[in-house]
């Protein structure tokens, strides 16, 4: 274990400009600070993250002075005692501009009834992701009219996109016509089975705010989903071992036309430097059931500090200094996706990243989970009858109904 009195660890979620930004950031801050701890940068995937921060209690120890917390954990966490609550901090010295430099939609998830324990770190929400170069290209619209009778265009329904998936799904050229993240990690899915239960018009939620669903819009969109995702003639082949990350980094490679995942992967083809797409994507709202709204999923990111930490001055002062515009924007810049409603309408954010002005629009149509101290577990029962969906024949209104039961004891 180190020496605390010289570390200053931050747990950070495993993914390259994360990290890249995160040893940016701490640099420039002991340049500013004077601050001389020196930086213990532990990186990890979802599964680690949640277990050494909140299951092995990292934060309520104090083995972790900060971490990268999802929306998802926010309100375990909170349960659990493992956040230092941040208002009096922010009452006496403020970031800049808050809370007015920031979307009420990246506020509300760490504030328990006024207390506030995190600040905004990266954002997001899902999206449809696409090739436009291959959808502007004159020759695929004449190709795809003849064999579709239809124009080439951005789907707006599931069944569109089926169709462009099959149109575009050219393993010869190493180009698959779309790509899901489908490893089972209690998250990907999830959030996949939550988009097809909410573009059908459905809720996680019946009317007493109890978790339902057995529901024919849930039974629905799993059927849809475990026949796409099983169909080779539609996704990339090595989509069930893929989590967004690397489902990103494929479609970044060139090799999808399509891609429903987080808004930021989209940003990443048009600044990382090994973008084989860069110029060539841009975004939408997802597909939906006809008369149906479109829908997307707003799960963010979060600067926590540990309840246990030992340098909490320190925690905070750095976490004032990392949500500043220049290092919101910066962290853009870098690969991740800044929070602040400044980035978002940055001149030159929108010349790199010419959809970045669309996130306004994905967050009108996003939803959120539920917050529930037992969601890690409920969602591990959605993620098991996704699965159980996609490797076996048993129908998905069983599916549904078995998942439901199980869900019902985690609830009693």
């Amino acid at each position: 274990m180190p020496n605390y009195t010289d570390t200053f660890r931050i747990a950070v979620r495993k993914f390259a400009p994360f990290e890249k930004a995160m040893q940016l950031f701490w640099d420039k801050y002991c340049q500013f600070s004077g601050c001389k701890l020196k930086l213990d940068m532990v990186v990890m995937d979802l599964h680690e993250l949640h277990e050494a921060t909140l299951t092995n209690k990292g934060l309520a120890n104090g083995d972790f002075d900060v971490a990268h917390i999802n929306t998802d954990w926010i309100y375990e966490g909170f349960v659990n005692n493992a956040f230092e609550v941040l208002n009096d901090k922010i009452e006496q010295n403020p970031p800049t501009n808050y809370p007015e430099g920031w979307s009420k939609s990246l506020l509300g998830l760490q504030n328990f009834d006024g207390q506030i324990v995190g600040l905004p770190f990266h954002d997001g929400p899902e999206c449809l992701i696409y090739r436009k170069d291959l959808f502007e290209d004159q020759q695929e619209q004449k190709k795809y009219q003849a064999k579709y009778g239809r124009a080439l265009k951005v789907p707006q329904t599931w069944d569109d996109f089926k169709s462009i998936s099959e149109f575009f799904h050219r393993p010869a050229q190493n180009l698959y016509g779309s790509i899901f993240a489908c490893y089972p990690d209690g998250h990907n899915t999830v959030f996949d089975f939550c988009l097809q239960l909410w573009t059908r018009g459905g809720t996680l939620l019946d009317e007493n705010g109890a978790i339902n669903i057995n529901t024919t819009a849930a039974a629905e969109g799993l059927s849809f989903y475990r026949k796409f995702v099983k169909d080779q003639n539609l996704v990339h082949p090595n989509s069930a071992n893929f989590e967004s990350v690397a489902a990103g980094l494929a479609f970044m490679n060139g090799e999808a036309a399509m891609m429903i995942n987080w808004f930021g992967f989209a940003a990443m083809c048009e600044v990382d430097e090994n973008s084989k797409v860069k110029g060539k994507v841009d975004i939408d709202l997802l597909p939906a059931n006809i008369e149906e709204k479109s829908a997307s999923l707003n799960v963010y990111w979060l600067y926590t500090i540990g309840k246990g930490s030992k340098n909490k001055a320190v925690a905070y002062d750095f976490l004032r200094f990392v949500t500043n515009q220049q290092n919101d924007k910066l962290l853009t810049q870098t690969g991740g996706i800044g929070c602040r409603i400044s980035t978002w309408n940055d001149k030159e954010i929108n010349q790199q990243i010419p959809f970045y002005h669309k996130l306004d629009a994905l967050h009108e149509v996003a939803n959120t989970l539920p917050q529930k101290e037992n969601w890690a577990k409920i969602a591990t029962v959605i993620d098991e009858m996704v699965l159980n969906a996609v490797n076996s024949t048993t129908k998905s209104e069983d599916l549904v109904q078995i998942a439901q039961q199980k869900i019902n004891e985690l609830e009693k």
